[in-house]
């Protein structure tokens, strides 16, 4: 995919029953999708299913730890305020 194509993607939309998950439940539905693909024997149809509901799950797992470092520089520009 091409970078701007990626723009326009947003796979949490294309699966909004992931939008809602905390970190930890999405990294271990990640975890669950990548074995189930590694494991084969899927139709490419479930296979291209289940790779975009591991995509719209990475996202999220994106977006939670993005939250959390900016959580940490806050704090740490509070601390380094401070000094």
């Amino acid at each position: 995919m091409s970078e701007q194509q990626d723009e326009h993607f947003d796979p949490v939309a294309e699966h909004p029953e992931v939008a809602e998950l905390g970190y930890e439940a999405a990294r271990d539905q990640l975890a669950e999708v990548v074995k189930q693909l590694e494991a084969g024997g899927l139709s490419l149809e479930d296979s291209l299913a289940l790779w975009e509901k591991g995509e719209a799950l990475a996202t999220v797992c994106e977006r939670h730890l993005a939250g959390a470092r900016e959580r940490v520089d806050r704090a740490l520009a509070s601390v380094e305020e401070e000094e």
